[in-house]
């Protein structure tokens, strides 16, 4: 009977630290403000919805590549090269070289890693220097042009 109220005190103190941690988590990210990303260039809307793309653009953008690079199948459809295109700031013509910059906004603000630009380009038209493609000239990789 000693132990079972024991065990019960012990939960309960755990409960209330838990909840106590948490409620600091809470605190901490209401001081977070959600980034502001400039609007899209194209007049359109995006290729999917805006509440899809922010839930699933990785996603989109993985099987994009794997149908590209394993499959051979090239479409544009949910290309980087067009969210690039599109999503360019005005300001600095990336979407990846200041913080206030489309992809990086948000991923800073969710803590994620963008591992997409030492083979992406993180502006138009533009090749990263240190992509094999790069040394190619106007030949894409893989030998199609």
């Amino acid at each position: 009977m000693m132990a079972k109220s024991l065990l019960k005190k012990g939960v309960g103190v755990l409960l209330v630290t838990v909840g106590g941690l948490f409620g600091l988590l809470s605190v901490a990210q209401a001081g977070v403000d959600i980034p502001s990303l400039p609007p899209a260039k194209s007049a359109g809307k995006c290729v999917e919805d805006t509440d899809f793309m922010r839930r699933n653009h990785m996603d989109v953008l993985k099987h994009h590549r794997d149908d590209t690079m394993r499959l051979g199948i090239r479409t544009t459809k949910h290309s980087l090269k067009g969210c690039v295109e599109c999503h360019a700031s005005e300001k600095s013509g990336s979407v990846a070289s200041s913080k206030e910059d489309f992809c990086v906004a948000c991923h800073s603000y969710a803590s994620v890693k963008l591992d997409c630009w030492g083979c992406h380009a993180t502006k138009p038209g533009k090749k990263p220097a240190d992509h094999p493609s790069a040394a190619l000239g106007a030949t894409r990789a893989g030998g199609g042009k």
